[in-house]
């Protein structure tokens, strides 16, 4: 044996089976010192985090294997959910030993031990995971008239003009109040239901389209209701029909930690009119709210008093959003809707989220849940809380920001192999099919625009001057080059390849509101546009983009290579993101095409030789 490594988690020669398993598994761990280091005995520290309990069990010697010896335990997962950490510890007969962690050998106790995800098997649909996904932001995307404002909530003024810069500055009061409104509309988004079908797309996830005094509508002002700029009841129901005729589901974005203060059950500038917790303690929405000193000092998301948060813990409130028959959670799965998103996953209990699935999976038989959480969902910690966001009774999956960051990373000259170790690290942590349906992608409404990130040599420092901001022709050339080589990836990676709505196109913008313009119909990027069509169109042909196991060719530096395989079927994405030529060199017994370029290439004796280009992507068949 000449591996390097006493133990390895991700190699079947030290563990069977890979990364996280269901209850009651067993598992097999091999772990292989160097029989010079003469250790006699080797046992496995086992920690169960959500028991509060910790094993010690002793490996067997299993013999030597070349120069070294083989020690080996079989044993069983709980049988419920857990987290599982473990270590090995070895030891001499003369007392002497050490400790083995991720880390290497130790004298002193262990800083990072091993992660084992014990997950309850549940039902995954596979709509999601495999197709591709476009988020829409309602008011920007396409709107059929100009709106009238009159008589709805939050004193909003709209746009006449489609293509001016989003209302970015404090008002006079030094607030910043997003009333100012573009109009598009559900009937917009129909509109262009052909045009996002060709370019593969099989689900939309909408921001917020309930009534709301904001453009974002994250301040909900009545779940029950379409904002009357987007459209009625009938044109949700009309959307979710028409684009199901085209083979695409709606996701929902799910807001049930806070609600506005201009909302139904808030009311505090009285605009409804029924009686909101601001208004009087006899407010049957009063429980749903922790008042400090009522009216006007209440718990708020982050503080912000327009966003008055909710307690989950109110029975009244439970109902509302998902117990009753008619509650918000199953109404709008029976008028349409395919899936939720949540927003702030992480301010919403675990119970809560448990419940929310459990009315999901009543009410249809493949409704999908998605979470918003920033970082590793299978280690998540909360207000001092380790949550259990994937282990079988809550989401099937998380919005992949851990993939954006290191993508970026990538591009921007990082290693491909951090990239790599990265996304292991998910593929290790998540059950399969979390990691195969989490939702990957270049950008959304948090975050700054990816040609923007990409293009620019520096942020500009100021808010007024990011507003005014633009790439030059040679920064814009420059970010367009990088953009396509993120799209292939975006594309060609498990999970579901998501297109913030405009990065097609070539949209530029710094954070929210400069990442949220009105979409450049007539005025797109035509070539950056056709290559997220082609890409779209290749996850929708070929079965091993869409669900096939990922292995790694290659990852040094700037070059990149790995393979999505299928039923014998296998596709090889080739990337170099630096500004000089890279060569390449893999293993390969055929012919191979470019989808991409239609260019072929033929091995020799077996190896594949490239000399990629700067800035060059491959996607190889």
């Amino acid at each position: 044996m000449s591996e390097p490594f006493v133990f390895d988690p991700r190699c079947s020669l030290c563990k069977e089976p890979y990364g996280a398993v269901p209850c009651g598994q067993t598992v097999t761990l091999h772990c292989r010192p160097m029989a010079c280091e003469a250790f006699t005995h080797c046992a496995v520290v086992l920690q169960y985090e959500f028991s509060n309990t910790t094993r010690e069990l002793e490996l067997s010697c299993s013999g030597p294997e070349w120069d070294r010896i083989c020690y080996t335990l079989q044993f069983d997962v709980p049988e419920a959910p857990d987290l599982l950490w473990y270590y090995f510890r070895l030891w001499r007969d003369d007392g002497s030993g050490c400790f083995l962690d991720k880390t290497g050998y130790r004298s002193t106790p262990v800083t990072e031990a091993w992660q084992i995800t014990v997950y309850r098997p549940s039902h995954t649909p596979e709509w999601f995971g495999r197709g591709v996904t476009y988020q829409i932001f309602p008011d920007r995307f396409c709107r059929t008239e100009i709106p009238d404002p009159t008589g709805l909530p939050g004193n909003r003024w709209v746009h006449e003009d489609w293509s001016e810069t989003p209302a970015w500055a404090p008002e006079s009061d030094g607030e910043i109040y997003n009333r100012d409104f573009f109009g598009g509309s559900l009937q917009g988004i129909v509109s262009k239901l052909e045009q996002l079908r060709d370019m593969g797309v099989s689900t939309l996830y909408l921001c917020p389209i309930f009534e709301s005094a904001s453009n974002h509508r994250y301040n909900t002002g009545n779940y029950k209701k379409i904002d009357p700029f987007l459209g009625t009841e009938e044109d949700f129901k009309n959307l979710c029909a028409k684009a199901r005729e085209k083979g695409i589901r709606i996701i929902l974005d799910g807001v049930f930690n806070h609600t506005g203060s201009q909302s139904l059950y808030f009311n505090a500038d009285g605009y409804y009119p029924t009686l909101g917790a601001a208004q009087s303690q006899d407010s049957p929405y009063y429980d749903w709210f922790n008042f400090q000193n009522w009216p006007t000092k209440y718990d708020s998301w982050w503080g912000i008093t327009t966003l008055p948060a909710v307690r989950e813990e109110s029975q009244s409130y439970v109902n509302y959003i998902i117990d009753d028959y008619d509650s918000i959670i199953r109404r709008w799965l029976r008028l349409g809707a395919s899936g939720w998103r949540l927003d702030v996953a992480d301010e919403l209990p675990d119970w809560f989220i448990e419940k929310i699935r459990s009315a999901m999976d009543a009410t249809t038989s493949d409704a999908f849940l998605l979470g918003e959480v920033w970082e590793d969902a299978s280690t998540k910690v909360a207000y001092s809380k380790r949550r259990q966001y994937l282990l079988g009774t809550e989401l099937h999956s998380v919005m992949n920001y851990p993939f954006r960051t290191a993508l970026l990373d990538y591009l921007k000259g990082g290693d491909a192999n951090d990239f790599r170790e990265v996304m292991e690290t998910l593929r290790e942590n998540y059950p399969h099919d979390a990691f195969y349906s989490a939702m990957n992608f270049l950008g959304t409404h948090d975050t700054a625009r990816i040609l923007t990130v990409l293009g620019a040599h520096e942020m500009p420092s100021t808010k007024q001057e990011r507003a005014a901001f633009r790439l030059s022709p040679q920064e814009r050339a420059r970010g367009i080059s990088l953009v396509k080589l993120a799209a292939l990836i975006l594309f060609t990676f498990p999970g579901s390849p998501t297109v913030y709505y405009g990065d097609e196109a070539g949209m530029e913008g710094w954070e929210d509101p400069l990442n949220r313009a009105c979409y450049p119909w007539g005025q797109e990027d035509e070539e950056l546009q056709a290559r997220f069509i082609r890409l779209g169109r290749l996850r929708q042909t070929y079965e091993p983009l869409q669900q096939g196991d990922i292995v790694w060719l290659y990852t040094l530096g700037p070059v990149m290579a790995y393979s999505r395989e299928w039923r014998r079927n296998r596709l090889v994405t080739v990337v170099n993101a630096s500004d000089s030529v890279q060569p390449i060199t893999l293993p390969y017994p055929t012919h191979l095409t470019d989808l991409l370029t239609g260019q072929t290439y033929f091995p020799q004796e077996g190896h594949l030789s490239l000399e990629l280009p700067p800035r060059t992507g491959l996607l190889l068949h």
